[in-house]
């Protein structure tokens, strides 16, 4: 998933997970963004394809009503300009820079040049040791990334977000603020550290472009002083500093004797020095930071287009149980037991929920005690349609009945979940919640041969939250 999808199903993921009341993204609006998003993208898009997309559309309705996750999203969008104007900033900067002496007078020792060069040389020898020592697993960004960073907005907070009006709001902005740094944080070190190496090579390339145009209208003279050097000992800095200068242009940087000719007051055309400066900082400067810039690009490409690929997450499980336009038909079978309207009608809202999408049920005769072999018949053609075999909690399991109920469906049936109804055992042993202990175990044994775990739920008076997790960990193993 790319980084704008990412960053939006990072955003949707948190308000839907934090708003687990559905005050503010309820469950027609969550249905709405699966059913939208899979006519958007057709039945055989791949299901990352659907979750980015489900998860555009949702911010955008999201955004639409001014939900601080919207507008906490919109501030880290990354901003392309801002690489653009660091990196032209230093060309400026570095064209501008007009630390060459006196009038007219480039002081070989003293020029924006030699600093540049040893600076960049450190970063190259902190990079190879950071390299070396991580063995190439990515590091914290340090403070120059950060400060890129947080020029893009990465860190800002959009005005009002602070003041969500409502816990679900609040939480989910916390819960987006830490999945979202978790995630992003490589990507943005590698685009920082991108534009850093761009912006050096800029810089670089501004002094050499400032030094050449005043070259054109001025005649610069080329000198030196110093109060503890003398010309052997400037002449072997000057040597080691512009020799990879030296050697791309050919010429021999000048002997002992042609430094202490041009020592202060005298001078000569800085011409030749001008042009190794430029030779060199090409070498050092521009060449190397351009290729690490590049390489660097690569890594920012690969991480921000595979941002977030954890679609095995239960989350993302319960978004792709639901990518399928329409409406999700499910088929109930119930054992030996009549579930009341209530009852049926809250069985769809909640599989509605762990489905992602519109539920229909088609709610097949019970298959009386004593018919197991003929759970069958009950089912649809179509395999894939998920089946709930819903029995009472009040009733006893037995292997020979309940087991080849479930074996019958099972051998026809995949998804198969298991739903046992404990409205009737509440309400018959409302205090002894001993009693329903026992039920539990009952049933978790009896459905253990088929390795299913039942979902246990109160279907007149349900936890909408527990039956939800739990069915979403019967829909997962069901398909096992």
């Amino acid at each position: 998933m790319d980084e704008r999808r990412a960053l939006a199903a990072t955003a949707v993921r948190a308000v839907e997970t934090a708003d687990r009341a559905r005050t503010n993204w309820t469950d027609a609006d969550r249905a709405w963004a699966s059913r939208a998003a899979a006519e958007v993208v057709g039945a055989d898009a791949p299901p990352a394809q659907f979750v980015g997309r489900r998860a555009q559309l949702a911010l955008e309705r999201l955004a639409q009503r001014g939900h601080p996750v919207a507008r906490l999203a919109g501030a880290w969008r990354w901003r392309g300009w801002v690489g653009s104007v660091i990196i032209a900033a230093a060309f400026v900067v570095g064209a501008a820079a007009d630390a060459v002496g006196g009038v007219h007078r480039i002081n070989v020792l003293h020029s924006p040049v030699l600093p540049l060069l040893v600076w960049n040389l450190a970063v190259y020898a902190v990079l190879a040791a950071g390299f070396v020592v991580r063995y190439g697993e990515p590091g914290a960004p340090g403070p120059l990334r950060r400060a890129v960073a947080w020029i893009a907005g990465v860190t800002r907070h959009p005005r009002g977000a602070a003041a969500a009006d409502t816990d679900s709001a609040a939480r989910a902005l916390a819960a987006f603020a830490t999945d979202w740094t978790a995630r992003a944080t490589p990507l943005y070190a590698a685009r920082a550290a991108r534009i850093l190496h761009a912006a050096a090579a800029a810089l670089a390339l501004g002094v050499i472009a400032g030094l050449y145009v005043r070259g054109l209208v001025f005649e610069y003279r080329a000198t030196w002083e110093s109060t503890f050097l003398d010309a052997p000992a400037v002449r072997a800095i000057l040597a080691a500093a512009y020799w990879p200068g030296a050697r791309l242009l050919g010429v021999a940087v000048p002997d002992a004797a042609q430094i202490a000719a041009i020592r202060a007051p005298a001078s000569e055309n800085a011409a030749l020095w001008l042009h190794l400066m430029a030779a060199t900082l090409l070498m050092v400067v521009i060449v190397p930071r351009v290729a690490l810039a590049a390489g660097v690009a690569l890594v920012e490409r690969h991480r921000a287009e595979h941002l977030s690929d954890d679609l095995g997450d239960p989350y993302f499980a319960r978004l792709l149980r639901g990518f399928r336009p329409g409406t999700a038909q499910v088929r109930v079978v119930p054992y030996s037991y009549t579930a009341e309207p209530a009852a049926l009608a809250s069985l769809e809202a909640l599989l509605a929920r762990a489905l992602g999408g519109n539920v229909a049920l088609a709610v097949a005769t019970p298959v009386a005690y004593g018919d197991e072999d003929m759970a069958a018949r009950a089912l649809d053609a179509d395999a894939r349609v998920p089946v709930i075999a819903l029995f009472s909690a009040t009733a006893t399991p037995e292997p020979e009945a309940h087991g080849r109920f479930l074996e019958a469906l099972a051998a026809h049936a995949r998804p198969l979940v298991v739903v046992v109804d404990e409205a009737a055992l509440n309400a018959r042993w409302r205090d002894e919640p001993g009693k329903r202990e026992e039920r539990r175990a009952l049933w978790s044994d009896a459905t253990a041969r088929q390795r299913v775990a039942p979902v246990f739920v109160d279907l007149l008076a349900p936890d909408a939250d527990a039956a939800e997790t739990a069915l979403d960990a019967a829909l997962d193993g069901s398909h096992a």
